[in-house]
């Protein structure tokens, strides 16, 4: 299996599913780091999100059979990966505790700029960054899991139709309603 990236995500879980290891490390390699913003951007805490990437992938590995081919990969993957999110975050409910989005340099490893920014630029880009987050943490949970998917992940309306089960309609009125409020919450940040 040299030419992993000829198999398609599909081919490859079904290849996993027939015993062989070499298909799950591709589907590691080719997720990881997608499912690592994912989850960061619901969790807020670097930390916390390796620790849930590294459980959905768990479960990916464990629970290869549950898999059907009527549905895409990434479907499957980033439900097994939101709904891990999700419960982390009612766990953290119920502890009643606060939410600080934190992001010190050892956690830069996920951002990917194009190029190197000037000094000021990059100190106003992480602090523009940090806002971000902050907003989008604030945003109720059925708006921050659909404009995660679309604005960040990039997925298709359809799929993330699929993966938080909801009509379509549905789905593009929550993400403009949260692309509403996180202009709303960002405006102030403009002033500045």
């Amino acid at each position: 299996m040299d030419k992993d990236h000829r198999y398609t995500d599909e081919a490859l879980i079904i290849r996993f599913q027939q015993g062989d290891e070499r298909a799950y490390i591709e589907l590691v390699k080719r997720y990881r780091d997608r499912l690592m913003t994912f989850v960061f951007r619901f969790v807020g805490d670097m930390e916390q999100a390796e620790d849930i990437v590294q459980d959905a992938l768990v479960k990916v590995y464990t629970h290869k059979h549950y898999y059907k081919e009527i549905a895409k990969f990434s479907t499957w993957v980033y439900t097994i990966a939101g709904n891990l999110a999700k419960t982390e975050l009612r766990k953290r409910k119920r502890r009643k505790t606060t939410l600080l989005s934190q992001m010190g340099h050892e956690e830069r490893d996920y951002d990917l700029p194009a190029v190197q920014p000037e000094t000021g630029e990059a100190v106003e880009s992480e602090f523009a960054e940090v806002q971000i987050q902050e907003a989008i943490q604030e945003l109720p949970l059925h708006f921050r899991t659909v404009v995660i998917l679309r604005d960040i992940q990039e997925l298709s309306y359809e799929e993330i139709s699929r993966i938080v089960d909801v009509p379509l309609g549905t789905v593009k009125s929550r993400i403009n309603r949260a692309r509403l409020q996180l202009q709303e919450a960002l405006k102030e940040f403009r002033h500045y």
